[in-house]
Parts: structure tokens; C-alpha cells; sequence
């Protein structure tokens, strides 16, 4: 890893408030003292874009329109792309949570085209044409709307937007996986 670790006994000010939006927010019950690892340390470690990333992340993780079955397959998509393994750890196990089929989850992980349906299946066109084609098909865009609304569409775009500035983030700073978590991609060095 890359991040010099941190010590949550001697932090500065700055960081310390950061820490404490992350942990006290709505992401607050996923692990115990999970402010400091995975992309958080990052945000912990360099506060004065760390507070505006991670309320951005919050709004979009929390305070959208969108299901979170249709929100997790957009960001597993994302880790997939990326082949982020905090990221796809992390969020598989919420996906499955929110109702996601895991053999769907399982398919996109090994780049087979993954049997996902209905909403499910625009959130994974969207991000895979984002991602690939660098924007989205007007036939795929406009089935989005029609069934996600602009807003919800809006929403989806600035899902994978941010989750790719996470995964980005973790692979360049080689974040590991936590020793509960599975590695997706154990082809993948380290």
C-alpha cells in the first residue's frame, strides 16, 4: 500500500473532521472503524478534497432516486471495469444485500455479458457504454429516461462518475483488501 497508514489517536484537526463525517454519516454501520481504510484513508489523509469527495460520495450513495439493487450493479460494473478489488468486494456483498442476483454478480466479474434485467440491466448498459464508449447510445439514454427518469439517469451518470474516481483512486494508491474480503481478481497482482 502506498497511503502511509494512519494513526486515528494523532490526527490533525482537518482530518479528524473528515474522519468523523465518514464514520458518523449515513455510511456509519458497514464495518467497525472502516474510516481509514478502503478509499476513506485517502480522504482522511488529504482533508481538503477528502470533505468534498466524501459528501459528493454520500449524497450519490445515499441521496439519490435510484434503487440499490440498480445503484450496486453500477458500481460493480465500475469496480469490474477498473478491476478495483476493494471496490467489487466491497460493493458485491452490497449488491447481493439489495437483492442483486449473485450469479449475475458472478458473470460480470468474469467479463461474460451478465443476465441482468429490466432496470438492472439499463444501470449496467449505462455504465458499460460510459465507460467503454465515453458517453451513452441515444437508444439506451432514451429507454434510461423513460423508465429512470432524467433525474434518475443524472443520478446514474454521476454513480459511475464518482465510483470510478474511487476505484481509480484505490488502484493507483494499491488500497488492499480488508482480511475479511474476497479477492475477485487473484489474476491480478497486488
Amino acid at each position: 500500500m502506498r497511503l502511509t497508514p494512519l494513526d486515528r489517536n494523532n490526527l490533525a484537526e482537518k482530518q479528524q473532521e473528515v474522519l468523523d463525517a465518514i464514520e458518523q454519516g449515513p455510511r456509519g454501520g458497514w464495518r467497525k472503524n472502516f474510516g481509514t481504510t478502503g478509499p476513506f484513508g485517502a480522504w482522511v489523509s488529504a482533508p481538503s478534497v477528502g470533505h468534498a469527495i466524501q459528501q459528493a460520495g454520500e449524497a450519490i450513495r445515499f441521496g439519490t432516486s435510484l434503487s440499490p439493487n440498480v445503484q450496486e450493479v453500477a458500481i460493480c460494473t465500475v469496480g469490474v471495469f477498473y478491476h478495483s478489488k476493494f471496490e467489487f468486494a466491497a460493493h458485491r456483498e452490497l449488491a447481493i444485500k439489495a437483492g442483486v442476483n449473485p450469479a449475475n454478480l458472478d458473470q460480470l466479474k468474469s467479463e461474460e455479458i451478465p443476465e441482468f434485467k429490466g432496470d438492472e440491466l439499463l444501470a449496467w448498459q449505462i455504465a458499460t457504454q460510459m465507460l467503454t464508449e465515453h458517453g451513452i447510445k441515444d437508444e439506451t439514454y432514451s429507454k434510461a429516461v423513460s423508465r429512470l427518469t432524467q433525474t434518475g439517469v443524472i443520478e446514474l451518470i454521476a454513480t459511475v462518475g464518482y465510483y470510478s474516481l474511487i476505484s481509480l483512486t484505490l488502484n493507483s494508491l494499491t488500497i488492499p483488501l480488508e482480511a475479511d474480503m474476497e479477492d475477485p481478481f487473484p489474476e491480478i497482482g497486488d
